[in-house]
């Protein structure tokens, strides 16, 4: 059996998921996560976010990281603007759903 490298990761295998918002706008989804909800080859997808009891749903694009399965995506500036997100504010991801596959 071969030992995998780097850090340990973030153990989350359900949704909702409640995490950080970084200082470019962007939300991290942990590999198991990714995993366990089958997302691996999805590069669009619909993201449900709640953020101070408002729940907002967006269209968003994961992006790939080089050498794990976790994902990241780009809360866009519109949906920012609207419910008042800054960096470092804690969000809930409620919902993720497949909207485009890589081929």
């Amino acid at each position: 059996m071969l030992k995998k490298r780097g850090s340990k990761g973030i153990e989350v295998t359900t949704l909702p998921y409640e995490t950080k918002v970084y200082t470019n706008n962007q939300v991290l989804i942990p590999a198991q996560l990714i995993r366990s909800l089958d997302l691996r080859n999805v590069i669009k997808a619909r993201i449900t976010i709640e953020y101070k009891d408002r729940v907002v749903t967006f269209e968003a694009r994961l992006l790939k990281m080089r050498s794990t399965d976790s994902r990241q995506f780009t809360i866009p500036k519109s949906v920012r603007e609207n419910i008042g997100i800054n960096p470092e504010d804690a969000i809930k991801i409620l919902k993720i759903e497949k909207l485009a596959l890589k081929r």
